[in-house]
């Protein structure tokens, strides 16, 4: 594979990264996943305008949009036509040992893959480790996924697919790498980014699409009542839950989750970068 690294394209064993890079040393660093189809990444804007976020809450600069587009634009075809995702890394480039930054520039990656088809349906666990919706981290996609890592392999051990967090006011965060939906009442809801979750571009395209959808507060305490529920994310884009914490759903793939499925789908065929 060719990956992008600082402003050239190299064989992935060639790329030199420093071993004082703070992506590696203390997890200082941000990036943003794009699904690609047919050598297209999608929704580039919403995602460079998210790690422009990202980037002002963690203090760092990153280049134009416009050199950020040519690196992924060019590393997707550098790799041919079984490209199925495209992987952005910046982070806070050489430092000196210990969490101060160094003065020198970001170091800023790019990577691709083939991208594994996700199955129809996942399982979810809910961890015992709460988000907390009030740190400088909430809501940042950052590299510091150890957390993440954790709570997924906690559900890969229980037979699930998916960890879910809640938050430290008890109720429901975010999945892993997923927002999480939920029907209420018959009601389609899901939390608010106040709830500490990471603002998906897939979970804001389908409140525009979907302006039924309500961004409410969903205690923990309701899971247990809920019959139907999806995750959605840049590459699942909407996958249906069929069990919360070992218990299956009445409606798996019901007519809240297909819905927002075929909206999602509609907007992709008319435009790749809404």
């Amino acid at each position: 594979m060719k990956v992008w690294i600082n402003g050239a394209l190299v064989n992935e064993d060639d790329a030199v990264l420093s071993a004082s890079d703070h992506g590696v040393t203390v997890g200082d660093g941000l990036f943003e996943s794009m699904k690609v189809v047919d050598g297209v990444a999608f929704a580039v804007r919403r995602h460079l305008a998210r790690l422009r976020r990202t980037a002002s809450g963690l203090g760092l600069s990153v280049p134009d949009d416009a050199d950020l587009r040519d690196a992924i634009e060019s590393t997707i075809a550098a790799n041919g036509p079984t490209v199925g995702r495209v992987r952005l890394t910046v982070t806070g480039g050489s430092g000196p040992a210990g969490t101060s930054r160094g003065a020198g520039p970001v170091t800023v990656l790019v990577q691709c893959a083939a991208q594994t088809p996700w199955p129809p349906t996942a399982r979810v666990l809910v961890v015992p480790w709460p988000r907390n919706e009030r740190g400088a981290l909430a809501g940042l996609k950052t590299t510091s996924y150890a957390e993440n890592v954790i709570a997924l392999a906690r559900a890969q051990e229980e037979g699930a697919d998916e960890a879910l967090f809640g938050n430290t006011a008890g109720n429901l965060c975010e999945g892993t790498g997923t927002n999480v939906f939920v029907v209420v009442d018959d009601r389609l809801v899901t939390p608010p980014l106040s709830a500490g979750c990471l603002a998906g571009v897939t979970r804001q395209l389908l409140l525009e699409v979907d302006p039924t959808i309500e961004e409410v507060d969903v205690p923990l305490t309701q899971l247990p009542a809920v019959e139907e529920a999806f995750l959605t994310s840049s590459t699942r884009d909407v996958m249906a839950i069929s069990a919360i914490d070992g218990r299956p759903l009445n409606h798996v793939n019901g007519p809240h989750t297909q819905q927002a499925s075929s909206a999602l789908l509609d907007l992709q065929a008319r435009t790749f970068d809404p």
